[in-house]
C-alpha cells in the first residue's frame, strides 16, 4: 500500500493530499487561462465533437430505415437498399423532425446549457456529479449517489471501447465503396487503426487535438455546406423544424415508435463526452464550438439529407455520400474515414477524466498519471487505462467483425449513463444549487423522460449484441464496488488504533525511549494523527530518532510552484516536526530534494543520516472480515496494482524502511 492508512471513499474530489489521491487538480476558471481560447475551441473540435460529428453517415438512414420496416447492413456501412415505394413525406419530415429536436434537447439543453454548468474544480462528467451531490447530501446519505456513480461510470466505460471498435470499422467499411478489393482486410486494417490510434495517446491531448482539430473543421464545414447545397431541392423540408411533425410522428406510427428511437439515438451520441471532456478544454471553448460551428452543421447536413430524399427516393439508398457532387464522392469518403477514427478519441481522452475523478472518489486505485500541458491541468494520460482499452476495443473488433453487428450493443451503454446523469443533475440542482422541487422537476424530469424513452427503445437490442456493455459494466461496477467495500474495513480497522500525534508527543515527553542518532521522516496522509509507521517503530524497535518529521506531500492547482513556496515548516517541540510539501501538478515529487531546502530555513538535513519509514501492510483474506473470500482476493490484488510510493516521492530505496502490518479484509 506505501502509506500509513487507507483512505476511504470521501465522497469529495479534490483532496490533494497524497494517500488521499493523486491531487491533480482542475483549474477552476475552467481550465483555460492561460491557453488560447480559440485554440482551445478548435482542439475541441478533434476531441470532444468527433463522436457525434459522424452521425450524419448513418443516422437519418438507419430512422428512415427503421420507420419503414427496411433493415440496413450495419452500422454506417455502405450497403445498397431497394424500398419498394418511396418513402412516404411524412415520415421522411417526422423522423428528421426526431432528429432535429434530439440534438436541441438532449445536446443543447441539457448538456451544453445545463450540465457543462455542474463542474467540480474544472471537471466534468458522471462522477462529477456524484461528487456534487454528495456535497450536498453529505456522506451519510451519498451510499445510493456512489452506486449511482460507479453504475454511469462503468456504462461510460463500456461505451470508451465500443465507440472506437464502432467507428473505425464503419470507416473502414465505408472504403469499400471505392475498393471492394479490400472487403477481406477490413478487421485487419481496422486493428492496425486502432493500435496507432491509442499509441498517440501518450503525446497528449494537446497535440491530439492540434492535429484533428482542424480536419474535424474542415469535416463541419464540409457537412454544413452540403446540406445547404442540398436545401434548395425540396424548401418543404423546411417544415422539419417544427417539433410537431416529431410529435404526429407517433401518433400516426406506434407501432414503429421504439424501434425509431433506437435509431434516432444514433444522432446524439457523443453527448455525454463532451461533458466528460469538459476538464480538458473548458466549459466555454466546448460550448463555443457546439453553438457557432458542430450544431449549425450538423443541422444544415440533417435537412440536406432530408430535402434530397424527397426530391429523390433512390438516395435512401445511402442519403449521405448521395449529397456529394459527381468527382467529389472520393475525396468524401476519405474525408469520412479520418473523421470517423476521430471519433474515438471523445470517449478515448472522457475515460482518462473519468478514471482520475474515480481515484479521487476512492472507486479506484492509485493510478499513474500523467499531465501532458503545463496550461491545462485536465489534459492527461494514463497508460494503464489507455493499454486496457485497446485491448478491449481488439478483442471488439476481431469477435463482432463488423459494425452491424456491434450497432446493437451501441445504444445501451451511451443511455444508461445519459438516464444516470439525469437523476444525479436533479440531487445537484435541488440540493447543491438550492433550486424549489418544482423548478427542478420542471427542468430535468423532461430530460429523464426522454433519456428514458431512449435506453428503453435500445433494451430491444439486448439479446443481439446489447448484453455487453451490460456485462461489461457490471464487471466493472464489481470492481469499484469491491474496492469500496474493502477500502472501508480497512479504514474501520486502522481508525481504532489511530493517535493524535499531539498526544503521543506529549506521553513520549514524559516517558522518553531509548534515543538513536540521525533523522526519521514519516509519510503521512494526515498530519493530524500519528503515522502507524511510527508506532510501529515506537512498539517493536522501541526507539526514537533525534529529530522526527511528519511529512504530508500536497498538489496545487498550478502547472509549477515557486520554489520559496515549495516546503512550509512548522516546530512540534525540539525533536518533533510538521513539514508539507507542495508541488505543482506538472512536477514530479522529490521529497529528498524538498527536505535539503529546509537548509535555507536552519533546518539540518543530511540524506545519509535520515531513514524514511513507511508502512506496508499484508492484507490477508478472512471469511469473517465482511466479505467473501473471493472478493478480499479480489481487492487484495486490486491494492498490489496500486503505484509504489518510494518510487513515486523518488525516495532513495537504501533510505527507506518499510513497516509492516497484517490486517484482514
Amino acid at each position: 500500500m506505501g502509506h500509513d492508512q487507507p483512505t476511504p471513499p470521501t465522497g469529495q474530489v479534490g483532496d490533494t493530499r497524497f494517500g488521499l489521491d493523486h491531487g491533480q487538480g482542475a483549474s477552476s476558471s475552467g481550465g483555460h487561462s492561460t491557453a488560447s481560447y480559440g485554440a482551445l475551441a478548435l482542439g475541441a473540435l478533434g476531441v470532444v465533437y468527433g463522436d457525434i460529428g459522424t452521425s450524419p453517415l448513418y443516422a437519418l438512414r438507419e430512422t428512415i430505415l427503421a420507420a419503414t420496416g427496411a433493415s440496413s447492413g450495419g452500422h454506417g456501412g455502405a450497403v445498397d437498399i431497394a424500398l419498394t415505394t418511396p418513402v412516404p413525406r411524412s415520415v421522411v419530415i417526422g423522423v428528421l423532425s426526431l432528429i432535429l429536436w434530439s440534438l436541441v434537447v438532449v445536446v443543447t439543453l441539457k448538456y451544453v446549457v445545463l450540465l457543462l454548468r455542474a463542474d467540480n474544480n474544472g471537471e466534468g462528467g458522471t462522477l462529477t456529479l456524484v461528487a456534487l451531490a454528495q456535497r450536498a447530501l453529505g456522506r451519510t446519505r451519498g451510499g445510493v449517489v456512489l452506486f449511482l456513480g460507479m453504475a454511469g461510470a462503468a456504462l461510460f466505460y463500456s461505451d470508451a471501447v465500443i465507440t472506437p471498435a464502432i467507428s473505425v470499422l464503419s470507416a473502414v467499411e465505408g472504403i469499400k465503396l471505392v475498393t471492394p478489393a479490400l472487403s477481406d482486410y477490413v478487421v485487419t486494417i481496422a486493428s492496425v487503426i486502432l493500435v496507432a490510434l491509442f499509441l498517440v495517446q501518450s503525446r497528449g491531448t494537446a497535440k491530439v487535438a492540434n492535429f484533428f482539430g482542424p480536419i474535424m473543421m474542415l469535416w463541419f464545414l464540409t457537412l454544413g455546406g452540403l446540406g445547404l447545397y442540398h436545401l434548395s431541392d425540396d424548401f418543404s423540408i423546411l417544415s422539419s423544424i417544427n417539433p410537431y411533425y416529431g410529435l404526429q410522428f407517433f401518433v400516426l406510427h406506434p407501432g414503429v415508435s421504439l424501434a425509431v428511437l433506437g435509431a434516432v439515438c444514433l444522432s446524439v451520441t457523443g453527448a455525454e463526452a463532451l461533458y466528460a471532456d469538459m476538464g480538458h478544454f473548458g466549459r466555454g471553448p466546448i460550448r463555443s464550438a457546439w453553438l457557432y460551428l458542430v450544431f449549425p452543421s450538423l443541422w444544415l447536413c440533417y435537412l440536406g439529407q432530408g430535402a434530397l430524399i424527397l426530391s429523390d427516393p433512390t438516395a435512401i439508398e445511402n442519403p449521405f455520400y448521395r449529397l456529394a457532387p459527381e468527382g467529389f464522392i472520393l475525396p468524401l469518403v476519405i474525408m469520412a474515414t479520418v473523421a470517423t477514427i476521430i471519433a474515438s478519441q471523445a470517449v478515448i481522452t472522457g475515460a482518462f477524466s473519468l478514471t482520475r475523478q474515480a481515484v479521487q472518489l476512492g472507486l479506484l486505485p492509485r493510478l499513474e498519471i500523467r499531465h501532458t500541458s503545463e496550461h491545462t491541468s485536465g489534459q492527461i494520460y494514463i497508460p494503464r487505462v489507455n493499454a486496457m482499452l485497446l485491448i478491449v476495443v481488439l478483442l471488439l473488433v476481431w469477435t463482432f467483425r463488423s459494425s452491424s453487428d456491434l450497432s446493437h450493443a451501441y445504444g445501451i451503454s451511451v443511455f444508461g449513463a445519459m438516464v444516470v446523469d439525469s437523476l444525479l443533475a436533479f440531487i445537484v440542482i435541488s440540493k447543491g444549487w438550492r433550486w424549489s422541487l418544482a423548478a427542478t422537476t420542471a427542468v430535468v424530469v423532461p430530460f429523464l423522460l426522454i433519456d428514458v424513452a431512449f435506453f428503453s427503445a435500445n433494451l430491444l437490442k439486448l439479446l443481439s449484441g446489447g448484453y455487453v456493455p451490460v456485462m461489461m459494466a457490471a464487471a466493472l461496477v464489481l470492481l469499484m464496488l469491491t474496492w469500496v467495500r474493502g477500502t472501508r474495513i480497512l479504514f474501520d480497522k486502522t481508525r481504532k488504533t489511530d493517535v493524535p500525534l499531539l498526544e503521543l508527543v506529549s506521553m513520549l515527553s514524559k516517558s522518553p525511549p531509548v534515543r538513536v542518532k540521525g533523522m526519521a521522516v514519516f509519510l503521512t496522509s494526515d498530519p493530524q494523527t500519528a503515522p502507524a509507521a511510527l508506532l510501529h517503530n515506537l512498539k517493536h524497535n522501541k526507539v526514537l530518532h533525534e529529530r522526527n518529521v511528519i511529512l504530508t506531500v500536497r498538489t496545487a492547482d498550478t502547472p509549477r510552484v515557486a520554489e520559496e513556496e515549495r516546503v512550509r515548516l512548522s516546530r512540534i517541540t525540539d525533536d518533533f516536526w510538521r513539514v508539507e510539501m507542495v508541488y505543482g501538478y506538472m512536477e514530479s515529487p522529490n521529497v529528498p530534494k524538498g527536505l535539503a531546502m529546509l537548509r535555507k530555513q536552519g533546518f539540518k538535513f543530511d540524506i545519509m543520516s535520515t531513514s524514511f519509514f513507511l508502512s506496508r501492510r499484508s492484507i490477508k483474506a478472512s471469511a469473517q472480515s465482511g466479505m467473501p473470500v473471493w472478493q478480499d482476493k479480489f481487492y487484495i490484488s486490486l491494492t498490489k496494482s496500486a503505484t509504489d510510493a518510494t518510487s513515486f516521492f523518488q525516495i532513495p530505496t537504501g533510505r527507506v524502511v518499510e513497516v509492516g502490518t497484517q490486517v484482514t479484509v
